[in-house]
């Protein structure tokens, strides 16, 4: 059994608390919160103890920590995991420093580490990519990745979050590399504030797109917008040589309506809980097995890395105008 130390009990501690409970082979021994009610509501539901985060990260009685705290935290959480032989699974960003991320990569060594990228597990994605790498539609020559929210975050989020890149896209930066096998060696962003002005006002961008590049001149295009009316927008299409795979949004229902005025479909599911829940249960679930295993699991704290690198860069371009290369 898999004994647990689960970090911050906000809404993501929610969702991987109710996939752990699913689990033969894991349970959540303690859980903490900055906000005491909330670890004390989790650990009731799910019959844990409350204790300290760094009780919970010296614990013997504790084998692996998931760190759903907020960014600013995460370098000493992942610092004192490790020194306390936990296996760690981090939510993303890793940290908001590229500068920190390199630091714990040099002090954690060998530690079991996972990066939070979900959407790596969501079912037809990570279908979309197995075909690719069973060569369906031969050289990856295009990808293009749109990512839409379906209403902007309040603008006290903006302050904080680190920027669109940083905050949003940085998740279309880990799936464009997890797809295109090949990393990038040149970016170029745009951005401008549409959606809401308080936003822009901010210093950041509500509406983004950012083209880059490998070396053998593959492309692939992201698109970002804090503003969808029909819902929340999650689309990949991949070019090949020999064809195309693309994943569609998930609707409410697969009902269509035919009628003489003409085709009508369901909305999209309008929340990122109900579009990723999948996802996420199968991301933790690749976690335990890791820990049980002994595997290395991906996407790892170098996945995180990259990410944040290709996140910065997007971030320095779009301020500049100027396209950015990319140092491997």
């Amino acid at each position: 059994m898999i004994r647990i130390g689960l970090l911050g009990c906000g809404r993501i501690g929610q969702v991987h608390a109710k996939t752990v409970r699913t689990l033969a082979n894991a349970c959540i021994v303690a859980v903490a919160d900055a906000v005491p009610a909330a670890a004390e509501s989790l650990a009731a539901r799910i019959g844990a103890e409350v204790r300290s985060s760094n009780a919970i990260l010296s614990a013997s009685d504790i084998d692996a920590v998931i760190i759903g705290t907020p960014t600013t935290v995460h370098f000493g959480q992942i610092r004192a995991a490790a020194k306390g032989s936990k296996a760690i699974f981090c939510e993303k960003p890793v940290d908001m420093s590229v500068d920190n991320i390199r630091i714990l990569i040099d002090e954690i060594g060998d530690t079991l580490f996972f990066t939070a990228f979900n959407r790596r597990f969501d079912p037809n994605f990570a279908a979309l990519q197995a075909r690719l790498r069973e060569g369906q539609i031969g050289a990856v020559e295009l990808i293009q990745i749109t990512s839409r929210d379906p209403a902007p975050p309040p603008v006290s989020y903006i302050a904080t979050s680190g920027g669109l890149f940083r905050d949003m896209m940085i998740h279309d930066f880990d799936m464009a590399r997890f797809l295109m096998g090949e990393e990038f060696t040149m970016l170029y962003a745009v951005g401008s504030s549409l959606v809401d002005p308080a936003i822009g006002a901010a210093g950041d961008v509500d509406t983004a797109a950012v083209t880059l590049t490998t070396a053998s001149g593959r492309i692939c295009q992201i698109t970002n917008s804090r503003r969808a009316s029909y819902g929340y927008d999650q689309r990949i299409e991949v070019h090949g040589a020999n064809g195309m795979l693309r994943a569609e949004n998930i609707l409410e229902t697969s009902v269509e309506l035919a009628t003489a005025e003409g085709f009508r479909r369901a909305p999209t599911l309008n929340f990122f809980l109900e579009r990723y829940g999948a996802a996420y249960a199968a991301e933790m679930r690749a976690f335990i097995e890791a820990v049980s295993s002994g595997t290395r699991p991906t996407p790892s704290i170098h996945d995180g890395l990259q990410a944040q690198i290709l996140a910065d860069a997007a971030t320095v371009s779009c301020q500049t105008g100027q396209p950015i290369a990319l140092v491997p």
